[in-house]
């Protein structure tokens, strides 16, 4: 007799895949379940639990249900021996998201006792130094859709005791029990995975739109300017010809005619190189924050996976970014002013994911095209509209020997109020001045998530002229 499937067979004993007349796979999938029914009925009439013991199991299917977390979870198995049977009991599971070990707590005062170390699981029901170790195991149908990747399906292990006052009995009771719960937790982590796995497509529609989709936006004003270049040559040619087709022309206006000639054709040229460069560049980005979004490792995590490389971040981030940008600012009139950003006389490299890391930058030098706003210099008494960026090391700042890189972007305007700047980086909040500017609040979330990523900080700092916007980054050695 078994409480559960065999590990090679099909719950419904066929194959679901092979091509059966409807008709006859409903006929057979009501046979198969019959056939389990019939099974259970005959296993728990061999079980013979006492009436305790069969409402203890009934209350933790209930419990399992209500409950919604995990932690809860782990507190109903814990507690059920414990208040039902007067028996004490320690959970050891996989971390769902590290596939570390971890003993879980359950008393109300008591923190998670957190990670452990290397803690074998029995692969069947052992007695040691007077304690019940009973291993708890998943749905094999169902192991590779986990996390994580356990030995022999077994994911947990429940330890029991003291063990002498357990009769054979017991002992198959909390076996049983075991494998109840293991089940419930094989589909809690299936379906928190799920559940986290929704959240992150959505997040990634919305990093796809703020950061590909709106800026495509500019391709539009790109090719609209290349066309008028091209118009434009195409009205010089036909000047040209007129020129040489002008036979009435004075010989002596001849030079002064082909030097004008020249220069209106050179400035035509230098237009379209300018514009071949801003669609060239524009494209790279695009294509790096698409590949970068697109990743396959982000759908299988089901987070954005990080991959990591060492870069010389002024040349392969920054001035990327900025170059980029700077027509927009020269557009709205920004000067770029990086005398008040902190840059240091030698470049500097991280370790980063530098698709990331790019539109990290690409989301502040945009807020700083929207947001930046004319304020009076003190030193000089003049009013201007500029942008400053810049880096500087900060020395242990995430614990002895880990040092940080401190980045920063900062926009002249009116600093922004304290209530709205302790929520910046969260989802959908926008700043008050971000009246007429286009924008959904999601470009701050972006960058946070994606420097907490890095296991950096993010923050913002007002200051006399405006506002900085930074973050500091470990800095990993470079191997």
């Amino acid at each position: 007799m078994t409480s559960a499937w065999d590990a090679d067979d099909s719950p419904l004993g066929f194959d679901l895949g092979a091509a059966i007349d409807p008709a006859v796979l409903d006929r057979q999938i009501i046979d198969a379940v019959a056939r389990r029914i019939h099974q259970k009925m005959d296993d728990y009439e061999a079980y013979n639990f006492t009436a305790k013991q069969s409402i203890a199991l009934n209350i933790f299917f209930d419990l399992a249900q209500e409950f919604p977390q995990l932690e809860h979870l782990y507190a109903v198995c814990l507690l059920i021996p414990k208040l039902f049977f007067d028996i004490e009991c320690n959970l050891y599971v996989l971390d769902s998201k590290s596939g570390a070990i971890r003993r879980c707590a359950y008393r109300c005062m008591d923190a998670d006792a957190g990670e452990i170390g290397d803690l074998p699981f029995p692969q069947r029901t052992v007695v040691r130094d007077d304690r019940l170790f009973i291993p708890i195991k998943g749905n094999h149908e169902l192991i590779s859709q986990l996390p994580f990747t356990p030995r022999e399906d077994v994911f947990g292990m429940l330890e029991i005791y003291p063990a002498d006052q357990l009769s054979e009995h017991d002992r198959l009771f909390f076996e049983r029990y075991a494998n109840r719960f293991g089940f419930q937790l094989h589909n809690r982590i299936l379906t928190n995975k799920n559940k986290e796995h929704l959240l992150f497509i959505r997040s990634l529609v919305k990093d796809i739109g703020h950061n590909v989709i709106v800026p495509n936006i500019y391709f539009k004003l790109y090719y609209k300017r290349l066309r008028s270049k091209i118009d434009l040559l195409k009205f010089f040619e036909w000047k040209l010809k007129q020129f040489f087709e002008n036979e009435s022309q004075p010989v002596e206006d001849l030079p002064a005619a082909k030097d004008k000639l020249l220069r209106d054709l050179g400035y035509v040229h230098e237009g379209l190189m300018d514009q071949y460069r801003q669609i060239l560049t524009h494209y790279e980005q695009t294509s790096l924050f698409l590949e970068t979004l697109l990743r396959r490792s982000h759908f299988e995590e089901g987070r954005y996976v990080l991959e990591k490389r060492a870069c010389n971040f002024k040349k392969q981030v920054i001035d990327l970014q900025m170059e980029r940008y700077r027509p927009r600012f020269e557009e709205r009139g920004i000067e770029v002013d990086t005398s008040l950003g902190g840059v240091p006389d030698q470049e500097i490299e991280v370790v980063v994911d530098i698709g990331l890391i790019s539109q990290v930058y690409a989301n502040l030098f945009s807020n700083a095209v929207k947001y930046t706003r004319e304020v009076v210099d003190a030193a000089s008494g003049q009013r201007r509209r500029f942008i400053s960026f810049g880096w500087e090391r900060k020395e242990n700042f995430f614990g002895p020997g880990r040092d940080g890189i401190k980045l920063n972007v900062f926009t002249s305007g009116p600093a922004i109020p304290p209530e709205t700047a302790a929520h910046l980086f969260e989802e959908g909040v926008r700043g008050e001045n971000a009246s007429g500017e286009y924008g959904t609040g999601h470009g701050l979330y972006f960058i946070r998530e994606v420097v907490r990523l890095h296991g950096g900080v993010e923050g913002y700092e007002a200051t006399d002229l405006g506002n900085n916007f930074f973050f500091v980054l470990p800095m990993d050695p470079i191997v």
